[in-house]
């Protein structure tokens, strides 16, 4: 069995350059690859109802909830510089943006904690307990 292994860089000289971004991490797949005017688009007619956000886009019922990035972590947006011709090539990426929080919506039902995005939110936290967890553990030895 061969494993093949890639490697992404990520160029240091772009993180002091990097601006704060509004995130919307949207449930389909749109053929743009580059900022866009969201607030055209989207802010008119969200409307907020207890932490929820509602929305129709190109017709079709949305509803979204903000989510901020766990404590002491930051999310990046990367911007690919050159696109390799396969998947086992390494990659380079420049940080184009920085942002705490993002808007995560769902097609017709609210995002809720059994969704991916949300669950994800609380990885760091519940990585930390278990680090603890088994230093603790393994100090007792």
């Amino acid at each position: 069995m061969s494993c093949n292994t890639s490697v992404t860089r990520v160029q240091v000289s772009s993180v002091g350059q990097a601006q704060r971004a509004t995130v919307h991490l949207m449930p389909c797949e749109i053929q743009h690859d580059g900022p866009a005017q969201v607030s055209q688009y989207m802010t008119a007619t969200t409307k907020d109802h207890k932490h929820e956000k509602t929305v129709s886009f190109r017709g079709r019922g949305l509803k979204g909830q903000e989510l901020s990035c766990p404590q002491g972590y930051t999310g990046l947006v990367l911007k690919e510089i050159d696109k390799p011709g396969s998947d086992q090539e390494d990659r380079t990426v420049r940080l184009s943006s920085v942002f705490d929080k993002l808007t995560y919506w769902n097609l017709e039902t609210p995002p809720n904690s059994d969704d991916t995005v949300v669950m994800a939110m609380d990885w760091p936290e519940l990585a930390d307990a278990v680090s603890l967890f088994l230093l603790y553990f393994y100090s007792c030895l």
